[in-house]
C-alpha cells in the first residue's frame, strides 16, 4: 500500500520488492542496502515534500508504503538540529536505514549484561554517515542510537523494516551522567506516524 504518491515511488517500491525476495535475512540485508544506495542517487526518485519538513519537539516518521504480499515497511525519518535517540532496538525486527539528505551519527552497541530490566550496553564506535550510505541491522545486533549532529539543517533518512515497526524498546541511564559501565533500565514504547500532508 502506498501511502504517498512521488516522483519515483512506483520504481522505488519494485526495487525494494525485488531486494526482499530472498530467502535468508543476511542476503534480504546486503540486497537492501544496495539497492538502497543506488535509489538515494537515483534523480529520478524524489521523496515527497512532507519529509524535508521537521518538528521541533521529536524526530518525525512517516510511512511511504507498506506491502501487503511481502510484509516489510518504509518510513521516512526527518530529523532537526541535534534530534537523535536514546539506545533503542528494532524489537527483534531486521532493518536496512539509508541517509537520503544531511548526515547523522550512528552508534551500535552490544548488550553485554542483562539482569531482570537492568541491561548494560558498550559502544561499538560512533559513525559519521552521509547521503548515499546505509547500513543494516540484524538481531541480536539491534541496538544503537542516531543524532543528528548539525546545529541548523536537518537530515533525512529512509527505513526499511521487515514488518510494521510500532513498537520498540528504549533505554535510560538509571543514573545522571552514566557511562558505559552503568546500567540502563528497559521501557516500551509505542510509536507513532507523523502527518504526511
Amino acid at each position: 500500500m502506498l501511502a504517498l504518491d512521488f516522483p519515483g515511488s512506483r520504481h522505488l517500491v519494485n526495487r525494494l520488492d525485488t531486494a526482499v525476495h530472498h530467502d535468508r535475512t543476511d542476503e534480504i540485508a546486503n540486497a537492501l542496502r544496495h539497492t538502497l544506495c543506488e535509489l538515494i542517487r537515483d534523480p529520478a526518485v524524489k521523496l515527497p515534500d512532507c519529509v524535508f519538513e521537521s518538528a521541533c519537539d521529536h524526530y518525525c516518521r512517516r510511512e511511504l508504503y507498506r506491502s501487503e504480499d511481502l510484509g516489510y515497511s518504509v518510513i521516512a525519518m526527518t530529523w532537526g538540529p541535534g534530534q537523535g535517540t536514546p539506545i533503542h532496538d528494532h524489537a527483534g525486527m531486521w532493518c536496512v536505514e539509508g541517509v537520503w539528505h544531511g548526515s547523522l551519527e550512528i552508534t551500535p552497541y552490544e548488550l553485554v549484561e542483562h539482569q531482570g530490566e537492568r541491561y548494560r550496553f558498550e559502544s561499538r564506535g560512533t559513525m559519521n554517515v552521509g547521503p548515499g550510505s546505509a547500513g543494516s541491522l540484524i538481531p541480536p545486533h539491534e541496538y544503537h542510537t542516531i543524532r543528528n549532529p548539525s546545529a541548523d539543517s536537518i537530515a533525512v533518512t529512509l527505513h526499511i523494516y521487515r514488518g510494521p515497526m510500532t513498537q520498540c524498546s528504549v533505554f535510560r541511564p538509571t543514573k545522571a551522567g552514566a557511562t558505559e559501565s552503568d546500567w540502563y533500565q528497559r521501557d516500551q514504547r509505542s510509536l507513532s506516524l507523523d502527518s504526511t500532508h
